[in-house]
């Protein structure tokens, strides 16, 4: 699983609420999904499937 933790809703650097994105091949259970994101400690978490080209799948 790879993640980065972005600046969400802002388009300056080092502002905005941080957000946990993880992009995963398979959706992880909702129990996991849970466990994954208390482990960052942040207020938004997302998990992002790729579908192909440009186009994705979330669940958050």
């Amino acid at each position: 699983m790879k993640v980065w933790v972005v600046d969400a809703f802002t388009d300056k650097p080092y502002s905005g609420n941080p957000a946990a994105v993880t992009i995963v091949d398979e959706f992880p259970s909702d129990d996991e999904c849970q466990k994954i994101a208390a482990e960052f400690n942040l207020s938004e978490t997302v998990f992002i499937k790729p579908l192909g080209g440009q186009e994705f799948h979330h669940n958050f």
